[in-house]
C-alpha cells in the first residue's frame, strides 16, 4: 500500500523504516540459519561414500548436524513466537522456506507443536501447502503411520537401497499430491534416480511396513 507524504511524516516514516529493518534483519538471520541447516546435509553423500556408514567421520557429521538443528530451532522458535509465521512477501522465498526446513528437521514434539501453526500459515498464504505436506508425511512416519503424499524416501544403509517409505493408498497418491501442488510421484522420484511402479510397490508394501516400523 502506498503512503502519501503528509505533514506528520516524522511519525509515519520512522515506523515504515523500522518495519523494513526488522524484516531485513530477520531475513538475514533466516538465510544464515538456512545455510547452517544444509551445511552438514550437503556432506552426507561424500562422507559416507568416502569413509562408510559407521565410520567415525560419519558419526561426527550426524552429531554436528543434530546439534546444529537444535540451535537453529531455538532461533526459529524465537522468531515464530515474536512475529508469527512470516510470509515470503515480507522475508522472501528462501527465508520463508527456512522456517519450514528447521521445523521439518526438528524432533517430533517440536513438529507437533508447530504443525497447527503452519496449517494456519498456509491458509493465510504465509506458508506453502506443498511444504506442509512434507511435514505431515514426516510426522506420520514418526508416529508409526503411513505417509500420505509419498514425499519421504528412506535409505537402507545395509543394502544401499532407497525406497518410498510406507505410503497410504498408493493408487491415489498423485491425486493427493496435485491438491497441494506437488508433482507426480514418478516425476519426483526420477529426480533422485528412482523409478515408481505402483503395482510392484503395493506387492512389497506389507513387508516394507513391517521392516520400516520395526526399526522406529
Amino acid at each position: 500500500m502506498k503512503l502519501k507524504l503528509l505533514a506528520v511524516f516524522f511519525i509515519t516514516s520512522p515506523l515504515t523504516t523500522f518495519g523494513q529493518n526488522v524484516y531485513k534483519d530477520i531475513t538475514e538471520e533466516l538465510l544464515s540459519i538456512d545455510e547452517l541447516d544444509q551445511k552438514y546435509r550437503n556432506q552426507i553423500d561424500e562422507t559416507i561414500n568416502r569413509f562408510g556408514n559407521n565410520s567415525k567421520e560419519a558419526k561426527e557429521l550426524f552429531k554436528n548436524m543434530k546439534t546444529t538443528d537444535s540451535l537453529n530451532l531455538i532461533q526459529v522458535e524465537k522468531i515464530l513466537q515474536k512475529y508469527g509465521w512470516l510470509g515470503a512477501d515480507k522475508i522472501g522465498n528462501q527465508a520463508n522456506t527456512a522456517l519450514f526446513m528447521v521445523i521439518q528437521h526438528a524432533d517430533l514434539p517440536a513438529q507437533l507443536k508447530y504443525l497447527p501453526i503452519m496449517k494456519a500459515a498456509v491458509k493465510q498464504g504465509n506458508a506453502k501447502a506443498n511444504s506442509l505436506a512434507l511435514l505431515e508425511d514426516r510426522i506420520a512416519l514418526k508416529q508409526g503411520k503411513k505417509q500420505i503424499y509419498g514425499s519421504q524416501v528412506s535409505w537402507n544403509m545395509e543394502t544401499d537401497v532407497s525406497f518410498v517409505a510406507p505410503l497410504e493408498d498408493p493408487d491415489n497418491v498423485d491425486k493427493r499430491r496435485a491438491e497441494v501442488g506437488l508433482p507426480k510421484l514418478e516425476v519426483y522420484l526420477a529426480e533422485i534416480g528412482l523409478k515408481w511402479n505402483v503395482e510392484q510397490y503395493k506387492k512389497e508394501l506389507p513387508a516394507l511396513e513391517k521392516t520400516f516400523f520395526k526399526k522406529k
